[in-house]
């Protein structure tokens, strides 16, 4: 499997057809190996509205950019002091592999100190073939 990205946002869950909440949402895309596009990630609402949702089947999420998301939560039982978020597996209209965005805010971090080694930026380093 191959990460591709992140999707984050705002929308609207659905469940049945009505609308239920506004929600947040942190999701992070794969590719399988057989070329499927696969998701899971986080959802956060107000803790009232959670527990009311949890387990239920046709949830849905209505993107700001206008995709439709099945929602499914990747956990049997909501902990007793939920706090307002949730995991779920996301199937539906997914972006295609090349429309996902990498994550870059996470930095690694960087040694210090005398050894701490030399080595040049990539920009400095000149193209490799």
């Amino acid at each position: 499997m191959d990460y591709l990205g992140g999707l984050r946002g705002t929308g609207r869950l659905v469940y049945g057809n009505a609308a239920v909440a506004r929600t947040q949402y942190d999701f992070d895309g794969y590719l399988s190996n057989g070329g499927q596009v696969t998701s899971c990630g986080e959802i956060r609402l107000p803790a009232s509205v959670l527990r009311e949702l949890f387990g239920r089947a046709d949830l849905k999420l209505q993107t700001a950019d206008g995709r439709w998301l099945r929602l499914r939560f990747s956990e049997k039982r909501l902990p007793s002091s939920c706090n307002g978020a949730a995991h779920v597996d996301v199937a539906g209209d997914l972006p295609a592999a090349a429309e996902w965005r990498r994550r870059s805010a996470w930095n690694a971090p960087q040694p210090t100190g005398p050894d701490r080694p030399s080595i040049p930026p990539l920009h400095a380093r000149g193209a490799r073939g």
